[in-house]
């Protein structure tokens, strides 16, 4: 059996840079990667219309002075196509696809507490020795395709937005259904439009969607990231979301009706997730989250042409933001057009499928493609479909069953030697993601090199350790009205996953303070051998 200092899983942001941090220290790596290549999420989602929701300037590595200077972005938001020739630039620039093994899954590890080493089991057929087992498999990776009545029996083609296929898909001609209307299929639902000839979308609930305004970037405006790329980005460290936009923290309360109005419509014009940042007490205050609900109905009503179709739009009651809130690009404008119908499957939902379409509300609907825009099992679904265990036999599986306890979002007491990059109980998808990634991998490579430099084997956080960080993450919970909403945050969307809000939401600064005070106590919280 080969060994090495440790095996990364997966190819994504995640995994280049850790293989990147991981030589760099003079560690062994073996990565491996299910997919054909670099990219990760941008590998897989190819769906019409896939970008970014964090300006592309801040979606990046900065880890490296050269590589941001010699890179310029195109868009406000980058595309699909582009946000992947980034990543295989990046890996070409390290050379980083050396340390990885593709089209690779690892079927199964566990944890030998007699040399300290996980063995790993590939797809592939070959078994690896490794010191630590760090797992770079995405948040929103592991695709979700409901258990519909007689799926088997649709004869049409059939497509996941998570894993669109690689060669171009022609829908010209076509009668088109769309199941699902969250983040990828708002971004692909106006595309589609243009193409199909016919396009149903079927909507169990209504999404908050903000115009993304997308354009092309000016150079001077290039020019002027490049010219204080470390100023911007010690600025954007600063922010709970490790994201720079334009933020008001004062309260809605503190305007009258004119200055409210007057700082809404300028955030709606800064658009997307920025829109969040109008008042401070958005998503801590539920009148003021009330308020900001009703400016954004009326903004969709001055959009869409037929008042019961924006009706079916406008969500009844959530709250804003409470969900992951959508950037979008001609998202309710497509509803104005005449080959487009929603369908609103709240009640029956979509009562089965037939060879020629499905039925939903008692009607038949022919079509000839189906999209399901339907989600992904987040922040665990990646981890657990690994079968993993530690020492005394345990799998993740089971011990994520009732709860994802974690220390710092990054190690789970009971399974020594693993740390899990942006999963529950680390800010991971309320922060800026490259720059989380970049947070904890320098984190993590730093704690390997410690242990090293003190000829330490074995790592593991310990179970007071971890409960104690389960605390911080709930109480920073209660200050937010996002937990209060059914969504993928808390395993709503996954039937009989546990409920829970997963994520730590007291922002990027107070994470940051709260690794820097475990590593700098000689990392506080594990136990070593």
């Amino acid at each position: 059996m080969n060994t090495v200092d440790a095996v990364v899983v997966g190819a994504g942001f995640s995994g280049l840079y850790l293989s990147h941090r991981l030589t760099e220290e003079g560690f062994s790596v073996r990565g491996f990667e299910a997919g054909g290549d670099v990219g990760g999420t941008w590998y897989w989602n190819r769906y019409p219309g896939a970008r970014c929701d964090i300006e592309s300037v801040q979606y990046s590595f900065q880890f490296s002075p050269e590589l941001q200077q010699e890179w310029t972005w195109s868009e406000r938001y980058a595309s699909q196509p582009e946000l992947l020739a980034y990543i295989e630039h990046v890996a070409d620039r390290f050379d980083l696809r050396r340390h990885f093994t593709f089209d690779t899954r690892i079927d199964r590890a566990r944890f030998d507490d007699v040399s300290h080493r996980w063995v790993v089991e590939t797809s592939g057929g070959e078994t690896i020795g490794a010191r630590f087992l760090l797992l770079g498999v995405g948040v929103l990776s592991t695709t979700l395709t409901p258990d519909f009545v007689d799926l088997d029996r649709y004869r049409g083609r059939t497509f996941h937005t998570g894993r669109w296929p690689h060669e171009p898909v022609d829908f010209g001609g076509k009668r088109v259904g769309v199941i699902g209307t969250g983040s990828s299929g708002i971004q692909s639902i106006p595309i589609l439009a243009e193409q199909a000839e016919q396009l149903h979308v079927f909507q169990r609930t209504p999404n908050y969607v903000v115009p993304a305004h997308n354009r092309p970037l000016e150079p001077d405006e290039v020019a002027a990231v490049k010219a204080d790329y470390d100023g911007l980005r010690a600025q954007a460290w600063a922010r709970p979301t490790g994201f720079l936009f334009p933020f008001n923290p004062g309260s809605i309360h503190d305007v009258d009706a004119d200055e409210r109005r007057a700082r809404l419509d300028r955030q709606w014009e800064i658009g997307g997730l920025p829109f969040l940042g109008a008042f401070g007490d958005v998503l801590t205050d539920l009148e003021a989250n009330r308020m900001v609900a009703d400016y954004w109905a009326e903004r969709v009503r001055e959009v869409v042409d037929d008042p019961a179709v924006a009706d079916l739009l406008i969500p009844d009651g959530d709250i804003f933001g409470g969900k992951r809130l959508c950037a979008g690009t001609g998202y309710y404008e497509t509803y104005n057009r005449d080959n487009v119908t929603l369908v609103d499957v709240s009640g029956a939902g979509i009562e089965r499928f037939t060879p020629n379409g499905l039925v939903a509300g008692g009607r038949k609907y022919e079509l000839d493609a189906i999209v399901f825009a339907t989600g992904f099992d987040a922040l665990t679904g990646s981890v657990v479909a690994i079968d993993l265990a530690g020492p005394d036999g345990t799998t993740m599986a089971d011990r994520w069953s009732n709860g994802t306890d974690t220390l710092l979002g990054l190690s789970v007491s009971g399974f020594p030697n693993l740390f899990n990059l942006q999963g529950p109980g680390s800010p991971g998808v309320f922060v800026t993601m490259v720059t989380g990634i970049e947070h904890q991998t320098d984190w993590i490579v730093d704690c390997l090199a410690w242990m090293r430099s003190r000829d330490l084997t074995r790592c593991e956080a310990t179970a007071e350790a971890e409960q104690r960080w389960v605390a911080e993450v709930a109480n920073a919970a209660t200050r937010s009205l996002r937990p209060t909403v059914d969504s993928w945050y808390s395993g709503a969307n996954v039937a009989g996953k546990h409920r829970g809000f997963m994520p730590y939401i007291g922002g990027f600064p107070a994470y940051r303070q709260a690794c820097h005070d475990v590593a700098a106590n000689n990392y506080r919280g594990y136990v070593f051998g």
